[in-house]
């Protein structure tokens, strides 16, 4: 959960920050220095924020399915049944 909250932060850094009054309302907004800039942070949020924690998920029920699965094996090829 601590990636929610520190991505925002880390991206805000790169930004020029600034506000508008746009009807009568502040309205905060920002700006990076470069496109490149803009695109490298967008593709860094995005692998940290997303694709690394869904690796990661794949990878534990991976885990998961693969120890269920020898388990199941070893306990047919001992003939034992569901019972302990």
């Amino acid at each position: 959960m601590l990636i929610w909250i520190a991505m925002p932060a880390f991206e805000t850094t790169m930004a020029i920050l600034s506000t508008d009054v746009i009807k009568g309302t502040c309205v905060p907004w920002g700006a990076y220095s470069s496109y490149a800039l803009e695109k490298g942070v967008t593709s860094l949020v995005f692998l940290i924020a997303f694709l690394f924690p869904l690796m990661l998920m794949v990878f534990c029920y991976a885990r998961v399915v693969y120890t269920i699965q020898n388990k199941v094996t070893v306990r047919l090829v001992n003939g034992g049944g569901w019972e302990e």
